[in-house]
């Protein structure tokens, strides 16, 4: 039983490599998603394989479509794909192994919505996107309903120079494609990673480009677009401000002059607010 799970898009991409990932592509009309998903079931099933994995084409500008090769594994960008069929690719993968049959055939899997992944990794978009190997100091995780970040950094962590730098995927769910790139734009303004470089800025201003909500995407996306980008200093000069103002309104700073500030007058309102019981 050979099944496909419709289609990801892959073409914004830096040094030949995806940092953008979404399902479905705006690129695809329903008679080439099927042609499409059609090719890749027939390659599987002619190769006779056993196993999770992502065949990938080439599309051009007048809709036809050439094999570029097959990875035999899951993908970084699969969780837009769990998020818009429901179904769990690594626990499929590892029925797959044990020699479980498929419990679904291809025309009982449905996709639901629209899925947007970003990349995160340690590197500098303005420096060709070079690593940026470091001590990662302090780490916050984008929340809320469509959102999933998956990682494995902490404040702490040392970035190492041996192997690829990427930090997390950020993914996010909505019911259509308008509501997933706010809902993007929001969870990138909302995930900090300080100690090392990170394309955070640079993926908020990418998804927030009229190329890119209008749906023209292409492999030279970057190239075409955001060749000359440069981080926006105001917001670094903000951040060192907002840093010095943290700090002078601690415990010992007071505005009065050198008199060391009472602690009491620095308590949050819970705080201040003593024990409490919720009413009944």
């Amino acid at each position: 039983n050979v099944v496909h799970l419709f289609e990801r898009e892959c073409s914004i991409q830096r040094r030949h490599q995806k940092i953008i990932e979404e399902t479905p592509s705006v690129a695809l009309t329903d008679e080439l998603r099927n042609r499409m998903g059609a090719a890749a079931v027939a390659a599987a099933r002619a190769a006779g394989y056993v196993n999770a994995g992502t065949v990938e084409f080439l599309l051009d500008g007048s809709g036809e479509f050439y094999f570029l090769e097959v990875n035999t594994r899951l993908q970084v960008e699969h969780p837009i794909t769990e998020l818009t069929t429901g179904l769990d690719l690594v626990r499929r993968q590892i029925e797959i192994a044990a020699g479980q049959p498929l419990p679904f055939t291809q025309a009982e899997i449905s996709r639901r919505g629209h899925a947007i992944e970003c990349r995160i990794y340690a590197e500098d978009p303005a420096c060709n996107f070079m690593p940026a190997p470091g001590q990662i100091l302090f780490v916050k995780a984008p929340e809320g309903p469509g959102v999933r970040y998956d990682h494995g950094v902490c404040a702490g962590f040392q970035v190492p120079i041996q192997y690829d730098p990427i930090l997390g995927k950020l993914v996010v769910w909505a019911e259509d494609r308008p509501s997933a790139v706010e809902r993007m734009i929001r969870a990138l303004k909302e995930c900090v990673i300080l100690g090392v470089k990170t394309p955070i800025e640079f993926l908020v201003d990418v998804v927030s480009s009229e190329p890119f909500r209008s749906g023209r995407t292409h492999t030279g996306f970057i190239e075409e677009n955001f060749a000359q980008w440069q981080p926006d200093r105001l917001l670094d000069d903000l951040a060192i401000l907002g840093f010095v103002a943290h700090e002078m309104a601690g415990p010992g700073f007071s505005p009065q002059g050198n008199e060391r500030a009472r602690a009491d007058e620095w308590l949050s309102p819970w705080q201040r607010l003593g024990a409490w019981d919720l009413g009944r």
